[in-house]
């Protein structure tokens, strides 16, 4: 198998093609919930972080 950039960038469109013809764009509702799930999950890791470099900090 000979290395083909010109066959790969092809099938990179093609595959590019086939996902943006079966996605969809989220409604409001369902948009709203994802940011509401993806802030939570960032603000509880940045706590544990928080929290992890202050013990590290009181033990150092």
């Amino acid at each position: 198998m000979k290395f083909n950039p010109i066959a790969m960038i092809r099938q990179f469109i093609a595959d590019s093609q086939r996902m943006l013809s079966i996605s969809y764009k989220p409604g409001m509702p369902e948009f709203k919930r994802t940011l509401k799930i993806v802030l939570f999950g960032t603000i509880l890791l940045g706590i544990i972080g928080y929290i992890i470099s202050i013990i590290v900090g009181l033990i150092a």
